[in-house]
């Protein structure tokens, strides 16, 4: 047999068994034609499921988010219970789109609460913040606008997410924080009380005229419009220290005050005790050299 007409056997071959390959292909088409309709409507059921459970969520999520604004709840538990919501939601809705596709709900269930159970053993500190959210939720020690300070972080309130809370610093500072670090620990909420007292300690020199300091510093006070009159300031002798007689001065205001009038208070002092020749010691060290 000559080379060529090897060459053409060779491609009939070919091009019989392409033939036989394409007639089965398409016998196995027309034969399970049902089947294939069945499983590409159902594919398509089920992405569409999908796709309208996220925008349901979505909708109910933002429509429970506007009614809560509406009944002027905190924002940390609109925020919280609208996301929660959403992603229940999701779950069920992926749950339906598997059924749809002949996967098991059942058995699918069963996987999730086995993959569950090795995923939090996994992730104990993940499920801590999310418990710990819902305390902080249903507890309420801080809210939205409040200036708080918690596990070493001080700031106003942002939110409070399913497994952490946001805070914003003064100085304008992003700050996200476990929810678990913050109730495993001391929360100092300066924004709860209407009023604050301020602390102030000033020291004097001890060749000071002690009443006329306290008058001094008890005008200071007074010159202060900030200053609340109820409870009434303090003004008292409280240390004799090494090189000093300290005094504390304690008056209260209102909280959005309180800085501004702290600040405003400790350049006033400063400047009337210069004014009344009242001496505001500093540390000194003597030194003596024998000749």
């Amino acid at each position: 047999m000559s080379k060529e007409e090897s060459a053409i056997s060779a491609v009939t071959s070919v091009i019989e068994e392409n033939v036989d390959i394409l007639n089965n292909s398409v016998k196995w088409l027309s034969e399970n034609q049902d089947l294939i309709i069945s499983y590409t409507m159902n594919i398509v059921f089920a992405i569409a499921t999908l796709i309208i459970g996220m925008m349901v969520a979505r909708f109910i999520a933002g429509t429970l988010h506007k009614v809560l604004t509406k009944r002027k709840l905190d924002n940390t538990i609109i925020d919280f219970v609208s996301h929660m919501v959403r992603y229940v939601i999701i779950a069920f809705v992926i749950i339906a789109a598997l059924g749809r596709i002949g996967v098991e709900t059942t058995s699918f269930v069963a996987i999730i609460g086995a993959a569950g159970l090795a995923v939090g053993l996994a992730l104990q500190g993940s499920l801590s913040n999310f418990a710990s959210g819902v305390l902080i939720i249903a507890l309420r020690p801080f809210k939205a606008g409040e200036y708080i300070e918690a596990a070493g972080t001080a700031g106003t309130v942002e939110s409070v997410q399913i497994f952490s809370t946001t805070l914003t610093t003064p100085d304008n500072k992003f700050v996200v924080v476990p929810n678990s670090a913050i109730l495993g620990g001391n929360i100092i909420n300066y924004s709860r009380k209407p009023t604050r007292r301020i602390d102030l300690i000033i020291g004097v020199s001890y060749n000071a005229d002690l009443a006329k300091t306290k008058a001094v510093l008890e005008a200071v006070l007074k010159a202060n419009d900030g200053i609340l009159t109820s409870p009434e300031p303090l003004v008292a002798v409280a240390e004799l220290a090494d090189s000093s007689v300290n005094l504390v001065v304690r008056p209260w205001v209102n909280g959005p005050d309180y800085w501004r009038v702290r600040f405003e208070l400790m350049e006033a002092i400063k400047n009337n005790l210069d004014e009344a020749g009242i001496e505001i010691p500093f540390p000194q060290m003597d030194i003596h050299m024998d000749k």
